[in-house]
């Protein structure tokens, strides 16, 4: 009997900080998936505006595309938050297309991954538990709100680099998102992929009760909803509990869909 071909969603992700969680992914996904990384420059660590612009520029993304392609991928996620959104929603929105025009594949970036996976969802209201600075936090609020999402409560960290965000163990991570949750928000996000989470995905969902959604587990998820993965799978939050949808005929990839979710 031929054995099922796996889906295969590579990530292009900046640095060095939480890059394991794709590997920790695929383990709690379960076979038929595959989520190769490959590292794109980072010139300076920081979560600061002209430096987050230098790491999602679109020579820096190509390069890391090119290399991507090595692998048999079927679409690619450019999984950095700040690299996306610092360039406001028509410059992520031209981000996405050229790197979708080196790839040639289905493509989106992490902060679209946030929209698509919230109207999966179906939210409207959400509180955003940030570990950036508050002026690259506030940036991503303006990005959420271009999507018709309220943001009822924003909390940053204040965090500048990513090597930092990706040492807070365990416990802080439950701790930041269960102090930083609103009782009006119907979820929380989380948004940073320096952000170890996971592991940790059904235990935040626990502490809080709503939904949890994290940059590296919606990057994933929106990989696969692109590489045509449609399987319900436990254990890694409520957003994988529903079948991840494809994009409609005609639809742009890596851009919001209509409320039809």
């Amino acid at each position: 009997m031929e054995l099922p071909v796996p889906h295969t969603a590579g990530i292009l992700y900046p640095g060095y900080s939480a890059e394991d969680d794709y590997p920790t992914l695929e383990r709690l996904l379960g076979g038929g998936v595959r989520l190769p990384v490959v590292h794109t420059l980072m010139r300076e660590d920081a979560h600061r505006v002209d430096a987050l612009l230098d790491v999602g520029s679109e020579s820096v993304l190509a390069d890391g595309a090119r290399a991507l392609l090595e692998h048999p991928v079927q679409a690619v996620i450019w999984a950095c938050t700040s690299g996306s959104f610092v360039f406001g929603w028509q410059g992520a929105r031209e981000q996405v297309e050229k790197l979708q025009a080196v790839t040639g594949l289905p493509t989106s970036s992490t902060s679209f991954a946030f929209v698509h996976a919230a109207a999966r969802l179906g939210l409207r209201r959400v509180a955003v538990a940030a570990t950036y600075p508050a002026d690259v936090a506030e940036r991503f609020v303006e990005f959420l709100h271009a999507a018709d999402l309220e943001v009822v409560r924003l909390s940053s960290r204040g965090i500048v680099t990513a090597a930092e965000v990706g040492t807070l163990p365990r416990e802080q991570v439950l701790e930041f998102a269960a102090a930083n949750d609103d009782d009006r928000a119907e979820a929380l996000l989380m948004p940073d992929t320096a952000l170890h989470t996971a592991a940790w995905l059904d235990e935040l969902e626990d502490r809080l009760g709503k939904p949890v959604l994290t940059a590296n587990q919606v990057s994933a998820w929106e990989a696969l909803r692109l590489a045509g993965d449609g399987t319900a799978r436990n254990g890694v939050g409520t957003l994988f509990r529903r079948p991840p949808a494809g994009p409609a005929a005609g639809e742009p990839t890596g851009f919001p869909p209509t409320r039809r979710w």
